[in-house]
């Protein structure tokens, strides 16, 4: 690493993941247009969210991050983001009734257009192209115009989060997040799920919190709480470039703030100590995030809390675990040990999602819910017998009825994948394998 950091100084280091573009000088005009143009988010809006997360960290809330795999140019909707900010925010009300703690609520939305991909190109027919690299770089249809890198992408990135972010704030601020109206979405949930009766418990504990508290005059129309959210955006810092392009001093610290979202992570292909993206987003005040999986040693994550955390700031960073249901309990134990031991404060969050990824007979990249929900609660039993908090849940999924993953009450089966198989890259929950998730963690966690 670099002593001196400038938003410019990760280009002297290893850039893992980064796009083929075959005009540099039409990638440096768009990035200097996206550079005058103004930031997404603020830098006031990321420093409340590390002040949230801290709380996460000294176990006094929990982090619900979650949302789509890969967002696509073209299922840019207003409903298809009220159905993703929706499912997000039933999961929320269930958690923190069950706790009684509140939930810090981040999307992956507004950004996260780019996906690191195991290898640069793809073979079908024995025509070998570029991979697809998410719909900021390229375009999935297997033809040589499809997937050339096009710059120009960079900027309808930008103006899509741009518009996604103006709706969330309606849907967050107007109304849209009532906790009544939210309650009653889950109510319908419960009513209409095979397993619905399985979480009647809950619900019903809900409802009679409300009519308390209207009892006591505490209703949306006189507490902000009640009617309005805190929701923030997030996605993985991949395209240093662009990162770089939306990087700011913020005018009342003097810091640097990267103001594409309010939490940026690095991802498994990208945590190299000595790599670019370490080095880019070790300079920046946002929260950051990095996913930690089965390569990962107790002491590179030790020197990525050094290097992402120097100050040790609690709800600086969040490390997410994603080692699969197969391996948590051998892999998570000595990581968190390390990095106790060395006295880093960090937020604990599960991503559950990738490491139970397989291809089914039917050919479908798939998860089963069943392995989703093994891996987080063997995640918070580690944490709970080591001492440690379980801070946060990570997971990818959708508003929509999709049928992506397998599982559920629903009992999606692998005949029935290709009948809503909808994804830009990985399989996603829907909506009602999300609430489950959600119910069931609530209940793990009320026994805790």
């Amino acid at each position: 690493m670099q002593n001196e950091w400038s938003p410019t100084s990760w280009r002297q280091c290893p850039a893992e993941q980064q796009p083929d573009w075959p005009d540099e000088e039409q990638v440096s005009t768009v990035l200097k247009e996206i550079s005058d143009l103004p930031p997404l988010v603020f830098a006031g809006e990321a420093r409340t969210l590390r002040e949230q997360l801290a709380e996460v960290c000294n176990g006094k809330a929990l982090l619900l991050q979650a949302g789509d795999c890969a967002e696509s140019f073209d299922a840019l909707s207003a409903d298809a983001i009220r159905d993703n900010l929706k499912v997000i925010l039933q999961m929320a009300v269930a958690l923190t009734y069950s706790t009684g703690l509140p939930v810090v609520k981040v999307g992956r939305i507004a950004g996260q257009f780019a996906k690191p991909r195991s290898s640069p190109t793809e073979t079908q027919d024995d025509l070998e192209l570029p991979s697809f690299r998410g719909h900021i770089v390229n375009d999935p249809d297997f033809s040589a115009g499809s997937r050339e890198a096009n710059p120009r992408r960079l900027l309808q990135a930008y103006h899509q989060s741009a518009s996604t972010l103006n709706l969330l704030r309606a849907f967050t601020r107007g109304g849209f997040a009532n906790l009544a109206q939210v309650h009653s979405w889950n109510q319908e949930f419960v009513a209409n799920s095979p397993a619905g009766e399985h979480y009647r418990e809950i619900a019903d504990g809900i409802t009679n919190a409300l009519a308390f508290m209207k009892a006591c005059g505490v209703t949306p129309v006189n507490s902000s709480a009640l009617n309005e959210v805190d929701f923030y955006t997030s996605h993985e810092a991949l395209l240093l470039g662009y990162e770089e392009a939306l990087t700011r001093i913020d005018s009342t610290s003097g810091k640097w703030y990267d103001c594409s979202a309010h939490m940026l992570w690095i991802g498994e292909r990208t945590r190299q100590i000595n790599g670019a993206h370490l080095e880019f987003l070790r300079g920046v005040e946002n929260p950051l995030g990095c996913k930690i999986g089965l390569t990962a040693t107790p002491n590179d994550v030790v020197k990525i809390c050094e290097v992402l955390n120097p100050e040790s700031i609690p709800g600086r960073l969040t490390l997410i675990s994603r080692f699969g249901a197969g391996n948590v309990e051998e892999s998570l134990p000595p990581i968190v040990d390390a990095v106790t031991s060395a006295g880093h404060p960090v937020v604990w969050a599960c991503d559950p999602m990738h490491g139970n990824t397989f291809t089914s007979s039917s050919g479908h990249k798939t998860r089963h819910l069943d392995d989703v929900l093994a891996e987080l609660g063997q995640f918070f039993s580690i944490h709970q017998s080591l001492g440690t908090w379980a801070g946060g849940i990570h997971v990818e999924l959708t508003g929509g009825n999709v049928t992506e993953c397998l599982g559920g009450a629903d009992k999606v089966s692998d005949d029935d994948l290709h009948l809503r198989y909808e994804t830009m890259c990985d399989p996603r929950l829907n909506a009602s394998q999300s609430l489950e998730l959600a119910f069931l963690v609530a209940e793990q966690l009320r026994q805790v």
